[in-house]
């Protein structure tokens, strides 16, 4: 199993982060020596252990003022890729909190 590092945002939770990732709270909580789960923090960098199998890249949320372009840019890839890994059948509909997979 591999991780990825996730940046805790306001409103997070690691039940939602887990949920995210298609991990547990449990080993969200292994993998940082949490002992309360209940005590996050916005900015904190949480270590989110990955199931290779189903999750071979990186998942990116997006923000305001996003564009596929912009993400795909940041990322090394192109509108198309994304569009095509994402199924999104009009690229220029992307909203904030939008889940795209980078791979």
């Amino acid at each position: 199993m591999e991780t990825t590092t996730y940046k805790v945002r306001k409103g997070n939770t690691l039940f939602g982060i887990a949920q995210f990732f298609g991990t547990t709270v449990e080993k969200i909580l292994k993998a940082n020596d949490i002992s309360d789960p209940s005590v996050i923090y916005v900015g904190q960098e949480v270590i989110v252990p990955v199931d290779t199998e189903e999750y071979a890249g990186y998942i990116y949320v997006t923000r305001p003022g996003d564009t596929l372009w912009s993400i795909a840019m940041k990322f090394g890839t192109s509108v198309d890729k994304l569009a095509k890994d994402n199924g999104m059948l009009n690229p220029n509909m992307i909203y904030p909190g939008t889940r795209l997979y980078i791979g």
